[in-house]
């Protein structure tokens, strides 16, 4: 008997650590994504995020479930999404791009909320400042209003005889706004002059105003990174090529769908790093007491196949720069 009973009580001890890990409650984390679900560019995003969790020891279904809402493309939507995620009181949201965590501001100040892909997070009013967030956003920043010198002159360089420049932006977002202003500030360095074509939503008209920017030469484009030019990438990239518009995009994914050329920073990487804050927080860390951080890999990506059909040649110093050329 005593045997027996020795032999159940070392039994049940193995089972008590197994028991318990078997009850852990499941941490609950809401990615916030202006991308449509059927958006091939968000796919890599989502996986980077969800293996460098897995590599920060969070395994879905063990110890956390992710909840995804899509197409937070305009405020308004961005707005109800927000609503209905906070009504749902996740332990930690993650979020991409200024309507989202514009929205996620308006919608809850307790919940935790990790950004990626947002220009000037404390001229946007989302933080109080770069090293000490404050309140419970935080997250992980991209455009410094100094690259709309960049993108003018790497178009330059690709086009030397460019003499004007549009540019399509949301001026409803304050970071944008800057970014185009330091753009005109350096256009006199590069010979250029810029202008704007203001794109909020879908409905505006921006064919009319290309068109006739067009029907002048040694014209370019340049997209200023707002969730309008986003979401609209297609009538964008339609539009430099019906009137044989040299641009620059933000993003790698406007080259691979037919732009000439792309220069921004890494949002596979952004998201990846992302996951570290989630995973911090989780823990214990207060998003207050996490700094604001800025992307550490950019990209520079030509498209070979479009600057033929420009009869562009691209400089050498410039495919030797390139993180990818595409042929």
């Amino acid at each position: 008997m005593r045997r027996r009973q020795l032999i159940v009580f070392v039994g049940g001890a193995i089972a008590w650590p197994l028991a318990g890990r078997a009850q852990q409650p499941l941490r609950r984390i809401a990615m916030l994504l202006l991308h449509a679900e059927s958006d091939p560019e968000v796919q890599p995003y989502v996986t980077a995020f969800r293996q460098s969790l897995l590599e920060l020891g969070w395994t879905e279904g063990r110890n956390i479930q992710i909840d995804y809402l899509w197409g937070a493309r305009t405020p308004d939507r961005a707005r109800a999404l927000a609503a209905q995620l906070v009504t749902q009181a996740p332990d930690v949201i993650l979020c991409y791009g200024s309507p989202a965590t514009g929205a996620l501001q308006r919608a809850t100040s307790t919940i935790p909320v990790v950004f990626v892909v947002v220009a000037d997070p404390v001229g946007g009013g989302y933080v109080q400042s770069l090293a000490r967030p404050g309140g419970n956003i935080t997250g992980f920043g991209t455009f410094e209003p100094e690259m709309g010198g960049k993108w003018l002159a790497l178009l330059k360089e690709v086009a030397p005889n460019l003499r004007r420049v549009v540019c399509i932006l949301d001026p409803s977002f304050k970071a944008w706004a800057a970014i185009f202003r330091a753009t005109q500030n350096a256009a006199p360095n590069f010979q250029v002059e810029v202008t704007s074509v203001h794109l909020h939503d879908s409905t505006d008209d921006i064919e009319s105003p290309i068109a006739a920017f067009a029907q002048e030469p040694n014209g370019g484009l340049i997209s200023i990174p707002t969730a309008p030019n986003q979401a609209n990438r297609e009538r964008i990239l339609s539009l430099a090529a019906r009137h044989r518009l040299p641009a620059c995009y933000p993003f790698r994914v406007f080259p691979t769908e037919g732009g000439l050329m792309s220069y921004g920073p890494d949002q596979t990487d952004l998201f990846r790093r992302g996951a570290s804050y989630v995973d911090l927080i989780l823990k214990g860390a207060k998003p207050s007491e996490l700094p604001i951080q800025h992307p550490t890999k950019f990209e520079l990506v030509v498209n070979l196949r479009i600057a033929k059909t420009l009869g562009l040649e691209v400089p050498p110093l410039i495919l030797a720069r390139a993180d990818e050329v595409i042929e």
